[in-house]
């Protein structure tokens, strides 16, 4: 899709730093370069070149490096040239108002990437991908973000898609030559050819829920009865002392959250105030806020008094769990109990935020139930993954398609009736991939970009 205006837009972060990079991309893009660059050396496709960046009266501005790609060996497919100056705003924002001064036109919001899904550089998972790693805070992140840029979705559908693609084809000639004697494969055989692209599709559809917590994150309430050493757990988890930690009941009068991570899982922690009854205004909201945490939750650690470990009342959890949330039960101050009097229990952890002990083997347990442990440090698995409502609900609808294809066929449905289920299921493969994908879908997903990308 040939693009006849040239874009630009500042590559790095706002701010000063050591350098900068100015991004063109378009038929003019090195044009434009040569009149705010004075290269020592003509300019070459792949190679870097040194120059001086010239102001408005051609004075020499600031040094530049100045990176040509010669379409279609580039990122987005087009002549794209990268300007490396030093990172003074002042200077970024002269080379771009001179580049729009020359022609170019300010790039919008993902719309370098965009013109490379576009030209067919990218498809719509690699896309995606750019800014998933982008946005990537944990190395587990970087990691699944990096696998999908370099097409591992597209390589798991590939083959379903193939194979797809080639049983349409077989019962299209069988009914468009039925008069030349050409015979009809026959519906057991069309069921068992559909019933083979399901396994690796319904495969795909269960990673999602992988995929999501580590795009998204895990959100994790700690709860339970007051000066039961939440507040001390939470800074442990996070690595720093980020709640108020006293011997005074009741210090949390409110949820207090932050984001960490634990084992490259992108977690939301939330420190909650102790449950009980109280005729206090403030800690009775407070109470009420940790009930909606806890309802909101993706998991919860019910932490209790390990002192108190022969009391009723510490093991309980009193309010409403979220549904589907799970619990882990977490005996804290295991430094005030002697090991041989600490009881077995299914479930539960020993720790002692004081000391530490017992928190290893908590972020494993906290792995453990969010799905995750045994695929390396919180990493993704080595196959594909989903990572997003939009793939998911692409493969989901594929394989609805493929199920009633299949139904139809054991029903020895006329070939003409089953094929309209095929091609739905086919659809939305191409859907996953961006060859489909309607015009709002594209502009809602490069939107999301920043610029410069």
């Amino acid at each position: 899709m040939p693009f006849t205006e040239t874009i630009v837009a500042i590559a790095t972060p706002a701010g000063r730093g050591g350098i900068a990079v100015v991004r063109l991309s378009g038929p003019e893009a090195l044009p434009i370069a040569l009149r705010l660059v004075r290269l020592q050396r003509d300019a070459e496709s792949h190679r870097v070149r040194f120059g001086h960046v010239l102001d408005a009266d051609g004075q020499v501005l600031d040094d530049a490096l100045l990176t040509y790609f010669a379409g279609p060996h580039s990122y987005t497919g087009e002549d794209v040239v990268e300007i490396s100056t030093h990172g003074a705003p002042v200077v970024v924002q002269t080379v771009v108002q001179l580049s729009l001064r020359a022609g170019a036109q300010l790039a919008h919001a993902g719309e370098f990437t965009e013109r490379a899904f576009l030209n067919g550089r990218l498809d719509l998972t690699q896309a995606e991908a750019v800014r998933d790693l982008i946005d990537s805070s944990t190395v587990a992140q970087a990691r699944l973000a990096a696998e999908q840029l370099g097409g591992s979705l597209q390589r798991e559908v590939r083959p379903v898609k193939d194979a797809l693609v080639m049983l349409v084809a077989v019962m299209e000639a069988g009914i468009d030559f039925a008069e030349d004697d050409l015979e009809t494969m026959p519906s057991a055989e069309v069921e068992t050819r559909i019933a083979a692209l399901l396994p690796p599709l319904e495969s795909l559809l269960r990673s999602f829920a992988h995929g999501r917590l580590l795009r998204e994150g895990l959100r994790l309430a700690i709860v339970g009865r007051p000066n039961a050493g939440k507040s001390s757990l939470f800074n442990r988890l996070l690595e720093r002392d980020r709640a108020i930690v006293t011997p005074i009941a009741g210090t949390t009068r409110d949820v207090i959250s932050d984001r960490g991570a634990i084992g490259g899982l992108p977690v939301e922690l939330l420190d909650t105030a102790g449950l009980r009854e109280t005729d206090d205004v403030i800690e009775r909201i407070g109470v009420e806020r940790s009930h909606e945490a806890m309802a909101d939750a993706d998991l919860l650690l019910h932490v209790m008094d390990a002192s108190a470990v022969g009391s009723g009342e510490a093991a309980e959890l009193p309010g409403a769990v979220g549904e589907g949330a799970a619990v882990i039960r977490v005996w804290n101050k295991a430094d005030l109990v002697a090991r041989e009097e600490r009881t077995a229990q299914a479930g539960a952890v020993w720790t002692s935020a004081v000391t530490g002990e017992g928190m290893e083997a908590l972020r494993d347990e906290i792995l453990r139930r969010a799905g995750l442990r045994g695929t390396g440090e919180g990493g993704a698995a080595s196959h594909a993954t989903l990572t997003n409502t939009r793939q998911r609900d692409s493969i989901a609808r594929s394989i609805e398609a493929l199920q009633r294809a299949v139904d139809a066929a054991r029903m020895q449905t006329p070939h003409e009736m089953v094929l309209l289920d095929l091609y739905e299921a086919l659809g939305a493969l191409d859907a996953l991939t961006g060859q489909t994908t309607a015009d709002d879908v594209l502009n809602q997903i490069f939107s999301t970009f920043c610029i410069g990308k």
